[in-house]
């Protein structure tokens, strides 16, 4: 499949990359860290696409300790596993900060590293939620969910955001900035206390908060990692208003209609329609098989992005569509069949029923998503390499002060 039409390439020399960060932790303590410390630990030879994916690598290397000390979520790990999360989400966070800034100092910025960057986010988003739901001992069940749910989100609005400004805006509060610091200390906080379970106490009561009697008591026996998605939940609905205010004013601006904006949402609140739809209809799948879901959940997301992220840079109109919504939608409607014909005595009978197939179906749609996602990247990747001759993993051509001096002669 071709994404990308050749007509369209010649926008890509159009490219400049804008971006606005409010935050006041990356002003004064992140940035100066980032430009006086880190960049200098990185050689000029090194690409800075290859900073983001090894940055990525420590994401990864978290998850597989996951899953080998802590596949269903909900049991303590050793204390140094989550002292090897925070620093491993700390790496992925300083490598993909420095990717940026590599570009400039060797001259490579372009339309790739900021394809390549968003690409490498959006994976890690899903992949971060696992890892934090074992953090919290969340396990398998609608807390997890509705945290991946909260995280796709952001990341989603963000995207829709950049691609009607044209501009990358974090405010005060942003997931890349103050969200990943706070996990990575959620994470250190963990391997100090021993283990997850220290947050299933109630908040609280640990803090030596006196149970007034005007303190309802579903309130005062609110355990910290439900106060923290009550955070995040508050947080989210922040960002996204924000958000729309800033595409609001931007259309507005350009003299376009916001509505048509708006519209953007709906591919997002459509999936995810279909997803909390799909685990009420198959608990089995909720309770005992979220992890590859929750993969499934974050390539659909992250295709998503990735096609709103290469429209934004070679200017191509908004997609809607989504290729990978097809099979969860074939699954709703496969269990709902019985359901209805359980509640309402009307229906159909399931093809692939509530057991073993089911299980199986959720390994082949994470198989589709893989790859659909994969050949959109690369896809993607190797037209814009070719396009620009440049290659995406190393510098094909190294800059050189002098020549460069010559030819603007």
């Amino acid at each position: 499949m071709v994404y990308v039409r050749q007509e369209k390439l010649p926008n890509l020399k159009q490219y400049k990359y804008s971006g606005i960060d409010h935050s006041l932790l990356s002003r004064y303590i992140l940035k100066p860290f980032y430009t006086h410390v880190a960049i200098k630990c990185f050689p000029m030879w090194m690409a800075p696409n290859l900073i983001t994916l090894t940055g990525f690598m420590f994401v990864v290397i978290n998850l597989f300790t996951l899953l080998w000390y802590n596949p269903t979520l909900d049991q303590d790990c050793p204390p140094w596993v989550y002292a090897s999360w925070a620093v491993g989400l700390f790496l992925y966070q300083t490598f993909d900060a420095i990717d940026g800034s590599q570009a400039r100092r060797t001259h490579q910025s372009g339309p790739l590293g900021e394809l390549f960057d968003h690409s490498v986010d959006a994976v890690n988003t899903s992949l971060e939620v696992l890892i934090f739901a074992a953090s919290q001992n969340l396990g398998m069940g609608w807390k997890t969910v509705m945290t991946l749910f909260a995280s796709l989100l952001t990341f989603y609005v963000q995207t829709w955001d950049e691609y009607h400004t044209k501009t990358l805006t974090l405010g005060l509060i942003s997931g890349p900035v103050e969200g990943i610091v706070i996990l990575t200390a959620v994470y250190a906080f963990t391997a100090i206390k021993g283990g997850a379970s220290f947050w299933q106490q109630s908040m609280f009561e640990t803090v030596g908060i006196p149970n007034y009697p005007f303190i309802p008591e579903y309130i005062y026996q609110l355990p910290f990692n439900e106060w923290y998605m009550v955070q995040g939940g508050i947080v989210l609905v922040l960002n996204t208003i924000q958000s729309s205010m800033n595409v609001i004013s931007a259309r507005r601006a350009r003299g376009d209609k916001s509505r048509g904006a708006l519209l953007g949402l709906i591919p997002f609140g459509v999936t995810w329609t279909l997803i909390p739809a799909y685990l009420y209809l198959n608990p089995e799948i909720l309770h005992n098989h979220l992890v590859p879901f929750v993969f499934f959940a974050g390539l659909v997301n992250a295709y998503s992005v990735g096609q709103i992220i290469t429209a934004h840079l070679v200017k191509l109109d908004f997609p809607y569509g989504n290729v990978l919504v097809l099979p969860i939608a074939y699954g709703v409607f496969d269990s709902l069949g019985p359901f209805l014909q359980e509640h309402i005595g009307v229906g159909w009978p399931s093809a692939l029923g509530g057991d073993v197939y089911q299980v199986a179906y959720v390994f082949c749609m994470l198989g589709m998503a893989i790859g659909v996602y994969g050949s959109f990247v690369l896809d993607v990747i190797v037209t814009i390499c070719d396009y620009l001759d440049i290659w995406c993993l190393t510098i094909k051509h190294p800059w050189n002060e002098e020549e460069e001096a010559k030819k603007a002669q």
